[in-house]
């Protein structure tokens, strides 16, 4: 199996895991709200459900995806709540066969895209590879809301690996979003992952290092759970400072979460 099609897989495994998550939910519980303002069970699926829409019509069709960047520009704080806006007031059967049947065209366009294809994207172009493992930080990310909408803990898994690359390799931008300028060293990244793993990116002997659980990190860069309540470390001001604006998501500076027993 190609490298491209493990991570096509690992897509689609993550997507059937949040499946079984919500398959057989009631109305009213498909009517919880999440951590997320606002934002219901069904918004979270119907995000997904509009980003997976989107995304294949960015990798079939340019000029309609260009289209879409463009009116998202017109309002670009409140277009993502828009798009789920207006897919959550569907009944949960409808929405349900909405978001698989947009997956599973997601996965077989990505499958048959030729090599080298680029994909463009709300920012630059990107890989087949580099856009599924976006959907996986997105799949994983919100289906991390509803899991804890409905007070269930989740196994981590090997794709989890998926979602640390990419907030890694989204340091700058997280800079970018703020008005501030990166550091111009690259960081060293210890992960450790629930199997005993150890996942590392960058330098071995940078001196600017971030540790710490793998899922934690995931959580951290994800804007699912707010520093202080994970056990991510950083040695260095720098790998200090990214810790406190880090996010793996494209789009303006996210709120992020308050820390656990804010407000009591």
């Amino acid at each position: 199996m190609s490298e491209v099609a493990a991570v096509i897989g690992d897509l689609r495994d993550e997507s059937d895991e949040l499946d079984m998550l919500v398959r057989e939910l009631s109305a009213q519980r498909w009517s919880a709200p999440t951590p997320a303002p606002g934002w219901s069970v069904a918004h979270q699926i119907a995000h997904l459900t509009w980003t997976d829409e989107v995304a294949l019509l960015a990798a079939t069709d340019a000029d309609a995806f260009a289209a879409e960047v463009a009116r998202a520009m017109e309002a670009p704080e409140s277009f993502v709540d828009r798009g789920a806006e207006e897919i959550a007031v569907l009944a949960p059967e409808a929405l349900l066969a909405r978001w698989r049947a947009g997956r599973g065209r997601l996965e077989a366009v990505l499958r048959e895209a030729p090599a080298g294809t680029r994909i463009p994207w709300y920012g630059p172009p990107m890989s087949v590879a580099s856009m599924a493992t976006a959907r996986i930080m997105e799949t994983w990310a919100h289906g991390q809301d509803i899991a804890d909408a409905l007070g269930v803990t989740r196994t981590p898994t090997a794709r989890l690996r998926h979602v640390a690359r990419i907030g890694v390799r989204a340091r700058d931008y997280a800079y970018l979003v703020r008005g501030i300028k990166a550091p111009e060293e690259a960081f060293r990244v210890e992960l450790h992952a629930p199997g005993g793993e150890l996942i590392a990116f960058g330098p071995p002997d940078a001196p600017q290092r971030v540790t710490g659980p793998l899922v934690d990190f995931c959580l951290l860069v994800t804007q699912r759970a707010h520093r202080d309540d994970l056990a991510v470390r950083a040695t260095g001001p720098d790998a200090d400072q990214w810790l406190g604006i880090a996010q793996a998501f494209a789009g303006p500076a996210g709120p992020g979460r308050a820390p656990r027993g804010a407000g009591k």
